[in-house]
């Protein structure tokens, strides 16, 4: 029948979810500090082995067996080790073991001299590990209870800390879910995810959001590593990575590789573009993505908060990759300088607006996508936007030159589009599915007006 100790420790494990091994080093750490604290002194190296059913414990003095040091020699190395401390500590950097190379090394908490070592065991050997039996006058003290108190809460609650990390560590890579904490005073947000407190930096946010405490939301694990003050899961909302990471999750194509996702340009919280491929003639990439009547898309749409999604065909073209990118602008021509990967996209005049997109949004992923630099003029030569130009100057150029208004007017309708799906070729939207249809109570008026839809776009 298990001694009430051992209840105890099992009760512990069960309510922290600790090995029961864990507390007990615990619990004989802190025994060993407490022994140290009433009897031992500042330089023991005391180690405790507790029997949980009878409640006797073994204490010793465990020290490694070092050569013989003279004790001048070794107090004036101490002086010299100190004078290097203090030297390295005012210029800012840590003390190289090149350095106190050449000094005698020994730590008397840890090692002891051989002509000490031969008082206790007369043939012991140099580097052997020696223990020396220690005995237990009386009771331990009030001091030491407290002490051993503070010590076992410490290693517990490092025990647990390392517990969770060991469990974070497969969660590196993934999406996973929790709740916003707060907010410190450097704009960084403190998430709670369950068992630990994740970190997502300023950098990693999207503008948009609303980091307010109490709010549920998803996030990407950067990594998960150790940090000064125990184990840090850096999070972010704004990686390429999250979008893959749902795609992933999303489509089975994607996760057993018939399906790959070549590049993904992101605005974050606002749209992303994605090309994908397929080495599978029967598998069509960009309709795996969007599911059946658009399943798979929206559940993509609605773990990214809304965010919008252009799905585009990879191709090894970069004439048909980069018509692609601009989708769902219909580009006419590519001239192409393959030196300074520079490209001019020609786009019929009621097509400009949409090519560049609102602020230049839909030139610039499309560049980041591709990897080239996207000029888009249209045929009449009378405007021109390049990809790396600031907003400002795509805006002036829209606003201030542009004279068709129908062409904006497709600008502004690209923010409402929430799926843009491109075929193989040059001709580019064949496929476009709102948000409106998912408020409309009546499936089949819901099938009828895509059908409706599909009938006017053009392909």
């Amino acid at each position: 029948m298990a001694s009430e100790i051992a209840k105890a420790i099992q009760y512990l494990c069960d309510e922290k979810d600790l090995d029961f091994e864990i507390v007990l080093e615990a619990l004989q750490t802190a025994l060993g500090a407490a022994y140290r604290k009433d009897f031992g002194n500042r330089q023991g190296n005391y180690q405790v082995k507790f029997d949980v059913e009878t409640g006797d414990m073994e204490i010793w003095d465990e020290k490694e067996v070092a050569e013989d040091v003279d004790e001048e020699l070794l107090g004036k190395a101490q002086e010299e080790m100190s004078m290097l401390r203090e030297k390295a500590r005012y210029e800012d950097r840590e003390l190289s073991e090149e350095e106190v190379a050449h000094l005698p090394q020994f730590n008397p908490k840890t090692q002891i001299m051989l002509r000490e070592a031969k008082e206790v065991k007369k043939n012991v050997k140099i580097g052997e590990i020696l223990k020396i039996p220690q005995e237990i006058p009386h009771d331990f003290g009030r001091m030491a209870a407290m002490t051993a108190k503070q010590v076992i809460i410490q290693k517990i609650r490092e025990a647990e800390r390392n517990s969770v990390f060991v469990d974070f560590q497969d969660q590196a890579g993934k999406i996973v879910q929790g709740v916003i904490h707060k907010r410190d005073r450097s704009g960084t947000v403190l998430v709670d995810l369950g068992k630990i407190i994740g970190v997502l930096n300023q950098n990693e946010q999207i503008r948009r959001d609303q980091y307010r405490p109490g709010v549920k939301m998803k996030f990407f694990v950067v990594s998960v590593g150790e940090g000064s003050r125990g184990p840090e899961i850096l999070l972010s909302r704004s990686s390429t990575k999250m979008v893959q990471a749902v795609f992933a999750q999303e489509v089975p194509e994607i996760v057993d590789g018939d399906v790959e996702i070549k590049k993904i340009a992101r605005d974050a919280g606002n749209r992303s573009k994605i090309a994908v491929f397929t080495e599978d003639d029967s598998i069509d990439p960009i309709g795996a993505c969007i599911g059946q009547r658009g399943s798979r898309i929206n559940t993509i749409i609605e773990e990214l908060g809304g965010e919008k999604i252009d799905i585009i065909q990879w191709s090894d073209k970069p004439e048909t990759y980069i018509k692609n990118a601009l989708s769902p602008a219909k580009v006419v021509e590519i001239e192409l300088n393959e030196e300074s990967r520079e490209a001019i996209a020609k786009v019929e005049p009621d097509q400009f607006s949409l090519a560049i997109g609102r602020g230049g949004q839909n030139v610039r992923l499309a560049a980041e996508l591709t990897e080239w630099k996207i000029n888009v003029a249209d045929l009449g030569g009378e405007q021109e936007v390049s990809s790396e130009d600031d907003e400002e100057v795509m805006e002036k150029v829209l606003t201030g030159e542009s004279k068709d208004l129908e062409g904006e007017k497709d600008a502004e309708a690209l923010e409402e589009v929430d799926v843009v799906k491109v075929s193989d070729g040059a001709d580019n939207v064949a496929v476009e599915i709102e948000e409106k249809e998912e408020n409309k109570e009546d499936a089949g008026e819901v099938e009828e007006d895509k059908e409706d839809k599909e009938e006017k776009s053009e392909v």
